[in-house]
């Protein structure tokens, strides 16, 4: 029996909770898998990027834009048609892709947030890894189309995480020499709780005395000082714990554009192959993207490509950022974890952007490949319009084991992305 259960009726599709009469015993497979999620600013080129919407199903013509992945079409599908409806204004790039929340929710604030979704995996997947999750991030954000945050994830109080920028210094958090003995790190993180410790003594009192929004102010900085708390404890279990080897050379230093985002998804794939985290995220750059490419369009004006010589670079940007996406599926097909076990189908990984293209919020370009066990790859998926991208979210929440009765505005699972 498919391990998938549903009540259908009057247009929705409601999932059941897991009940091992139906569904017997978990799968060994679903076990330890990974997650990746990808984002890049400023959309598509919706001419040569999307399918015809009618042309569906596994049997679709890749499109021009899409021409450099033709090697993995059945490994990979396409989901259309989703947005996030609380988007508005179109220059908010990343900000809201994890999460879809409504970030004028809160009364009172100018800008809220929610958990993003690799965050719901890395809460339930982390803590037996040296992270329980990675953060990548690229210079200059905000030209690179993505909007306001430190990287895509948001923690579950909606505070962002932070971000790591340079691919060299990646690499040496991952693989490289301690300079400290055990002793001076302890030394060092006892001396850096006490000065947490310090830090916390008089807040009680001290925010009697504040109005609304310097309680505000102050509440998001406890949420910084909680989460340098967590890093703490997390670095001290690790203490006398060595770093895996890594499985390739230092890098070179100061990598832009196409090589650094080359080498961040090897940096990826070496952070999934020693079993160092299950879920990643990265905000990819665009604007270096194309300096790198010896072209002097910012991205920004490129997205407003029109007919003219503008256009050319949007095709040009869109052959690019698939090449390198096929890199990384090449990458993962390749590479076997501790089990010898293809990371390829042991890993979900989501590719897309906020935006469709322009200030265009509606029909987000998002691609899902590998865990082929459990999510229908190789399709055209056009979903109707208006429909939530947290649907997507809750689908690949459940494909992983990870079962959640709603998700930011999601309204229900896809069930054509579920196998």
């Amino acid at each position: 029996m498919n391990r998938r259960h549903f009540l259908k009726g009057i247009g929705t599709t409601l999932a059941l909770p897991h009940m091992l009469s139906l569904h017997g015993e978990e799968k060994k497979s679903t076990q330890m898998n990974n997650m990746i999620f990808l984002s890049f600013g400023w959309g598509v080129t919706k001419e040569t990027w999307f399918p015809n919407v009618k042309d569906t199903g596994a049997n679709y013509k890749l499109p021009e834009g899409l021409k450099p992945l033709a090697r993995h079409k059945k490994d990979f599908s396409l989901v259309l048609g989703t947005e996030h409806k609380f988007n508005s204004g179109g220059h908010w790039g990343s900000t809201v892709f994890l999460t879809g929340a409504n970030r004028y929710a809160v009364p009172g604030k100018s800008f809220s947030n929610t958990i993003s979704v690799d965050q719901v995996a890395a809460e339930k997947w982390g803590a037996n890894h040296r992270f329980s999750s990675l953060q990548f991030d690229c210079d200059n954000a905000g030209q690179s189309g993505h909007g306001p945050g430190l990287s895509l994830s948001w923690n579950k109080n909606g505070k962002p995480l932070a971000g790591l920028r340079d691919p060299f210094l990646v690499y040496h958090k991952l693989f490289g020499n301690e300079k400290m003995s055990i002793d001076e790190k302890k030394n060092l993180i006892r001396r850096q709780g006490s000065s947490l410790d310090a830090v916390l003594m008089d807040v009680g009192s001290m925010k009697r005395k504040l109005n609304p929004q310097d309680k505000d102010k102050l509440d998001e900085y406890l949420e910084s000082v909680r989460e340098i708390e967590q890093q703490l404890a997390r670095e001290k279990a690790w203490i006398g714990k060595p770093k895996p080897k890594a499985p390739f050379k230092e890098p070179k230093r100061g990598l832009k554009g196409y090589k650094e985002i080359k080498l961040m998804y090897d940096l990826m794939v070496a952070a999934l192959q020693t079993n160092t985290t299950r879920v990643i995220s990265y905000r990819q750059p665009v604007e270096s993207l194309l300096k790198s490419l010896d072209v002097d369009i910012s991205s920004h004006n490129m997205s407003h490509y029109g007919k003219g010589s503008r256009l050319p670079v949007s095709k040009l940007r869109d052959q690019k950022q698939s090449e390198l996406l096929a890199y990384l599926l090449d990458k993962l097909k390749a590479t076997k974890n501790s089990e010898g076990v293809s990371l390829f189908d042991k890993t979900t990984l989501t590719y897309g952007s906020n935006i469709s293209n322009s200030h265009n919020i509606r029909n987000c370009p998002v691609i899902i490949a590998g865990n082929g066990q459990n999510l229908n790859l190789g399709q055209h998926i056009a979903m109707p319009k208006r429909t939530p991208l947290c649907n997507l979210w809750l689908s690949l929440l459940e494909a992983n084991g990870l079962s959640q009765q709603k998700f930011g505005d999601s309204s229900g699972l896809i069930e054509q992305v579920l196998a």
